[in-house]
């Protein structure tokens, strides 16, 4: 498997099964796309999530719709909502099966969080995903996944992860714009390449940004500069 990022902005993400499993992974989309969960029941963390106006658009909210929809009538709830993605996270294997039936079907994106990727013989489709765990410092994001094969696993990478990559933002940010000045600088691409490389690489850079965004552009600078006069 080949792990992409998409964009869900503007799309809807339909959710069946509102238990511990269903309410992360609607948790995991709601800053970016609408999303709907469909079940009889809802675990408490969802209902946060679900005081906001998911149909006015509400950044962050989620719909909750308390119905259990059987396997054969799975298929129009996708084809009414049309979702970008399917989540198929019930304790129904039939309801689930079901589920990732209509997405493909419809051309949506499917992620059946009652199989992994070692249950099936044949692999996945094209359109079957695998939603990771995920460590952010915006914009730095670092996706993580087993396969799910080992949650536990997933989860303790990510914690070991989120320390490593503290400060991380700001770096990303800081180097972004030194990268933009040195080419409107005329400065060569294999001198500008090296030069951003001495700078992402620098202890002192590091520390100094834990200090403020102007203490790690000054240290930068000269770095920069160290490497563009040598």
């Amino acid at each position: 498997m080949i792990p992409l990022y998409h964009d869900f902005a503007g799309e809807t993400v339909l959710v069946f099964g509102g238990g511990a499993v269903g309410s992360r992974k609607a948790s995991r989309f709601a800053d970016e796309a609408r999303v709907v969960v469909a079940s009889p029941a809802f675990d408490d963390r969802l209902a946060d999530l679900g005081e906001g106006d998911a149909a006015e658009g509400d950044v962050g909210s989620v719909e909750l719709v308390r119905a259990a929809p059987a396997p054969d009538a799975v298929s129009d709830w996708v084809d009414r909502l049309d979702p970008a993605l399917v989540v198929a996270a019930t304790d129904d294997a039939a309801v689930n099966a079901a589920a990732e039936a209509a997405a493909l079907d419809a051309g949506a994106l499917v992620n059946r969080t009652d199989v992994s990727a070692a249950d099936r013989s044949g692999g996945r489709g094209a359109r079957s995903v695998v939603v990771p765990a995920t460590v952010e410092d915006d914009p730095v994001r670092v996706a993580l996944s087993t396969g799910g094969a080992s949650p536990a696993l997933a989860k303790a990478l990510r914690e070991r992860i989120e320390a490593e990559i503290d400060g991380a933002g700001a770096m990303a940010e800081l180097s972004g714009t030194l990268r933009a000045e040195l080419k409107d600088r005329g400065i060569a691409p294999e001198r500008r390449r090296e030069a951003i490389r001495r700078v992402v690489r620098s202890e002192g850079v590091w520390k100094a940004l834990q200090k403020g965004d102007s203490y790690g552009r000054k240290e930068a600078d000269s770095v920069i500069e160290e490497v563009l006069t040598r």
